[in-house]
C-alpha cells in the first residue's frame, strides 16, 4: 500500500528539513520536502532526495561482521548479533581490567544525529566504563567558544529574516552547497534591492553574483574583520552609544583592532584595499545589515579570534534592534533540548583526548594508552587531520576497534568488529535544528534494513552485558525522548506540538529586542576574560601564515553539494580533482587533467588537476570528505592537514595546510 509518512532530516546541515516520505510497504518510493518546517518550503537538497541510494545501496551493512584477514583489507566473516555483542563486551571488559577504563576511547562526532542517537545511551555506557572523554572539536569548537564568550547562547537572525536585510554578508559560508534554504531569502532580499557581500577564497555561485567579493587568503579573516572594525571607529561610524549601553571591553577591543589599517589587512589578505574599504562603507551605510558567519573561518590557527572579530562587527556598527539586522552563527540553542537528562549518569573526570589529535594518540602505542576504539557516528579516516597517522594507528595489532555504522566506510575496513546501524528513516529520533529554529520528533517510516539496529538499542544491550544497566534507566525510544524533553527548556506550546506529533518551530526574534545576550550580565563582552586567558592574553592576535618556500600554496577543502562531510562518499565514484588557478598551473607547467602530486611533509595525494578560474591565486582546493576511491593513492586532503589546534576551543586547523604541487611521474 502506497502512503506518505512524515519524517525529518537530522543530517549535519543548518536547515533541519521536514520531509514527506512516500513508501510502498518497506520500500521508499520518494523523499520530498514538506512545509511543516517553514524554512523547508517544500523542497530539499538532492542528497536527501536520493537518500535511498545510501539506505539500500551495495555498501550498506546488513549484518554484524568480524575481521578474518589483515587490518585494512576489508576481509570479514558475517556473525550473529549475539556473537558480535559478546565479543565486543568481553574485549571492552578485558581492556578495562588490564589497562583501566581510560584505555577505551569512544570516537564519535554525531553531527548527523539527534538526541536519541548521540550523547544518550552511548554516553551512559562510556561514562560508567570510565572511558576517556573525547573533545569533539573537529568542527564548531572555535565558533562555539567565540559566540559564547561574546554573546552567550543568544539566538541569531532567523534564516527567513534575511529577506528583510538591506545588506547580506556571507562570511566563510556557501549556502549553494550546504544550507540551501538560505538562498531563497537572499534572492528575495536582492529582489528588493539588497546588496550582497561574500568573503570567501573561492568564487562560489553566490560570490559570482555578489555586489562585492573579497577573495581573501585562507586564515586572514581576523585582520580583515579587525580592519573593518578600525575603519568604523576611525570614520565615526561606530555606534558608541550602543556600545556604552550594551558592551564591555570596548576600548580593549579598539586597541587590538588599531594595528590593522585597511592597507595592512588588505596586504596580508592579498586583496585590493579599495575593495576592503568599500566593504566597510557598505556595511556602515546599510540597515538592516545581516552577517551570516560560516564555519570556514574557524579552521585555521586564528580561527577563534577570527570568528570573535566577525561577530563583534554588528555590535561596533550598531546593527542590532531591527529585523534582519545582526548576525547568525548557530541557532542550536534557540530551542534547546535537555540532552544531559537522557544520559542518567554524571560526567566523570577521566582524561580528555582532542579528536583532532587522535592520530598522534593512537600511534603512540602504549604511551598513548588507548587499546580499544569504539567508532560510531563518525568516519575518522576520512574526516580527521593527519590522515596517515590515523591510518597507522588503526593498523596497530594491539588496538581493538569496533565500528558501528550504516555503510562500509574506509574506517570500517580497519575494524575488528563491524556493527550495522539504522538510518534516520528506520529509527526514532528527536532533533533540534541549528539554523532553522525547529525541533522535530520522528518515528521510523520503514523497517530496519535487514539486521541493522538503532544506536540506543545496541548501547543499552552493551550496558546490560557489562553489568552497567541500572533500574530506571531510560532505554527505549519513548523513554529516551521523554527524558530529553523533561530536561529541556522548551516552552509548553512547543512540548504540546511535539506530543501531538507536530514540529515545534519558532519564527525567531529580533536581536536586542526579543533576544538579549545570554551572558551573566546580559551584555556583549568584546574581549571576554575567559577567552583572552585561553588565548594566552592574545585574543585577536594574528599568527602569521604558515607557508614556506617549499610549500607556498594554501590548501582548502570546501564542502561539496553531493556530500555531508564524508557521508554519501561511497555513492560518488568519480575521481576527485585538485582545483588550481590557471596562473599557478602555468607556473608549474600543468594543463587541465594532468596527473599531479600534491604534497607536504605529512604526506601526498595523487590525483588529476582541474584548471579553475574560480580559485584565487596561491590557493588550491580538494573537496572535503573524500574517500580512498576518489584519489589514485587513496589519500585525501586530510593527509596534508596538520593536527595543530586553533587559538580557541581546541579546534581543527585544516585550512593551515600548505602544499606544493608538481606533475606526478
Amino acid at each position: 500500500m502506497v502512503e506518505v509518512r512524515p519524517s525529518a532530516c537530522p543530517l549535519d546541515c543548518p536547515d533541519a528539513c521536514s520531509l514527506a516520505v512516500t513508501i510502498d510497504g518497506d520500500r521508499v518510493i520518494s523523499i520530498d520536502g514538506d512545509r511543516r518546517n517553514p524554512l523547508t518550503a517544500g523542497f530539499i537538497c538532492a542528497k536527501v532526495r536520493n537518500f535511498d541510494r545510501h539506505a539500500r545501496g551495495e555498501s550498506r551493512l546488513d549484518a554484524p561482521r568480524v575481521r578474518i584477514g589483515p587490518k585494512g583489507l576489508g576481509q570479514f566473516a558475517t556473525v550473529s548479533w549475539e556473537v558480535a555483542l559478546e565479543l565486543v563486551a568481553s574485549r571492552l571488559r578485558a581492556v578495562a581490567d588490564a589497562h583501566g577504563g581510560e584505555a577505551i576511547l569512544p570516537l564519535c562526532y554525531g553531527g548527523s544525529n539527534g538526541s536519541l542517537t548521540q550523547d544518550a545511551v552511548d554516553a551512559r555506557l562510556f561514562r560508567r566504563l570510565g572511558a576517556s572523554r573525547l573533545a569533539r572539536t573537529v568542527c564548531a569548537a572555535p565558533t562555539g567558544s567565540a559566540a559564547m564568550g561574546l554573546y552567550g547562547k543568544m539566538p541569531g537572525i532567523a534564516l527567513p529574516d534575511y529577506e528583510h536585510a538591506a545588506l547580506c554578508v556571507l562570511w566563510g559560508c556557501n549556502p549553494s552547497a550546504s544550507g540551501i534554504h538560505l538562498v531563497p531569502p537572499l534572492a528575495r532580499a536582492r529582489a528588493r534591492g539588497a546588496k550582497l557581500v561574500v568573503v570567501d577564497p573561492r568564487r562560489t555561485p553566490l560570490a559570482k553574483s555578489a555586489d562585492l567579493h573579497l577573495a581573501i587568503r585562507p586564515g586572514t579573516d581576523l585582520p580583515v574583520a579587525l580592519a573593518i572594525a578600525r575603519w568604523l571607529f576611525d570614520n565615526g561610524r561606530a555606534d558608541l552609544e550602543f556600545l556604552a549601553a550594551h558592551a564591555t571591553g570596548v576600548e580593549a577591543f579598539r586597541e587590538r583592532a588599531w594595528p590593522w589599517t585597511i592597507e595592512r589587512a588588505a596586504a596580508v589578505a592579498e586583496i585590493d584595499p579599495a575593495l576592503l574599504e568599500r566593504a566597510a562603507a557598505m556595511y556602515a551605510d546599510a540597515s538592516p545589515a545581516a552577517i551570516r558567519c560560516g564555519w570556514g573561518p574557524e579552521r585555521n590557527r586564528n580561527g577563534g579570534s577570527a570568528i570573535a572579530a566577525v561577530l563583534a562587527l554588528p555590535a561596533v556598527a550598531g546593527k542590532f534592534g531591527v529585523r534582519g539586522g545582526g548576525y547568525t552563527m548557530s541557532n542550536g540553542r534557540a530551542l534547546a533540548l535537555g540532552d544531559d537528562a537522557v544520559i542518567a549518569e554524571p560526567e566523570v573526570a577521566t582524561r580528555e583526548i582532542n579528536m583532532n589529535q587522535v592520530g598522534r594518540v593512537l600511534t603512540a602505542g602504549r604511551a598513548g594508552g588507548v587499546f580499544a576504539l569504539f567508532v560510531y557516528n563518525c568516519n575518522p579516516l576520512a574526516t580527521l587531520p593527519d590522515q596517515n597517522a590515523v591510518r597507522r594507528g588503526l593498523l596497530r595489532p594491539d588496538l581493538f576497534t569496533i565500528v558501528f555504522d550504516q555503510v562500509m566506510t574506509d574506517t570500517a575496513r580497519y575494524a575488528d568488529v563491524i556493527l550495522p546501524a539504522t538510518t534516520f528513516l528506520e529509527h526514532d529520533e528527536l532533533r533540534s535544528g541549528y539554523g532553522a529554529m525547529a525541533v522535530q520528533r520522528t518515528r521510523p517510516v520503514v523497517a530496519p534494513y535487514r539486521q541493522a539496529r538503532p544506536n540506543y538499542a545496541v548501547f543499552a544491550e552493551l550496558c546490560a552485558r557489562l553489568g552497567l544497566a541500572r533500574p530506571g534507566d531510560p532505554i527505549d525510544a519513548d523513554a529516551l525522548a521523554d527524558a530529553v524533553l523533561a530536561g529541556s527548556a522548551l516552552p509548553e506550546a512547543a512540548l504540546r506540538d511535539l506530543a501531538a506529533g507536530d514540529i515545534a518551530a519558532s519564527a525567531g526574534g529580533i536581536q536586542f529586542v526579543d533576544e538579549l545576550p545570554r551572558t551573566a550580565d546580559r551584555r556583549i563582552h568584546l574581549v571576554p576574560p575567559s577567552l583572552d586567558a585561553e588565548a594566552g592574553g592574545r585574543l585577536y592576535h594574528y599568527r602569521e601564515d604558515p607557508e614556506t618556500a617549499a610549500h607556498p600554496l594554501a590548501l582548502i577543502s570546501p564542502a561539496v553539494a553531493r556530500q555531508v562531510s564524508s557521508t554519501f562518499g561511497q555513492l560518488d565514484r568519480r575521481p576527485a580533482a585538485l582545483h588550481m588557478h590557471p596562473d599557478d598551473a602555468a607556473a608549474r607547467g600543468l594543463a587541465d587533467g594532468d596527473r599531479v602530486r600534491v604534497f607536504n611533509d605529512l604526506g601526498e595525494v595523487v590525483c588529476r588537476v582541474a584548471i579553475d578560474r574560480d580559485m584565487r591565486r596561491r590557493v588550491v582546493g580538494l573537496a572535503k570528505g573524500l574517500w580512498s576511491h576518489h584519489t589514485e593513492n587513496g589519500a585525501s586532503a586530510n593527509a596534508l592537514c596538520p593536527d595543530a589546534l586553533a587559538d580557541l576551543g581546541g579546534g581543527a586547523t585544516f585550512n593551515d595546510a600548505r602544499v606544493q604541487v608538481e606533475a606526478a611521474r
